[in-house]
């Protein structure tokens, strides 16, 4: 899949005091801190369900238009999140992950927001994702964001741990 034009960077995410928290950039979907902090979310996830329970096709650098690493001032990864094109134009957030350590500094929702303009730049009406039964917290941050549950699509069809968000953009 060729990648579309998407714009490179927003604007590193700043506090009250002007000083620069993260930034999040796009970053090749196989570039060592996208593996490493994929890596980190799939034993997560593996913990949580005793082994990989993701339904459909599994995403790859063909198969992600966009992928973004966010970064602290030091350079320091602290989560990641892409985008596959999927039926429609529609877009489908795929390996969103933030480090433990980073949740609740506002990564989550910085590379959300990234995320949203990534899908309008690519022409996507709306935004899709699919979280498990058991990511509690992913659930809450998604309904948080405007995400409204839908019937499970796609792979997802069927599947008793996946529950499936969408958000007009």
């Amino acid at each position: 899949m060729t990648t579309p034009e998407v714009s490179p960077s927003t604007n590193p995410a700043t506090p009250a005091d002007g000083s620069t928290v993260f930034a999040i950039d796009v970053e090749h979907f196989d570039s060592p801190d996208a593996q490493r902090l994929r890596a980190a979310q799939r034993l997560e996830i593996d913990r949580a369900y005793g082994g990989d329970t993701e339904p459909g096709e599994k995403p790859t650098a063909d198969s992600i238009a966009v992928f973004f690493v966010a970064r602290d001032d030091d350079g320091t990864p602290l989560a990641c999140g892409g985008l596959r094109v999927v039926q429609d134009g529609i877009t489908e957030i795929k390996r969103m992950y933030v480090r433990p350590e980073s949740r609740g500094s506002g990564v989550a929702a910085a590379m959300l927001r990234r995320l949203e303009e990534a899908a309008l730049d690519l022409g996507s009406p709306a935004l899709v994702l699919e979280t498990g039964n058991e990511q509690k917290r992913a659930i809450g941050f998604y309904e948080r964001e405007g995400f409204s549950r839908i019937a499970n699509f796609g792979p997802y069809v069927g599947a008793p741990l996946s529950i499936c968000y969408s958000k007009v953009l």
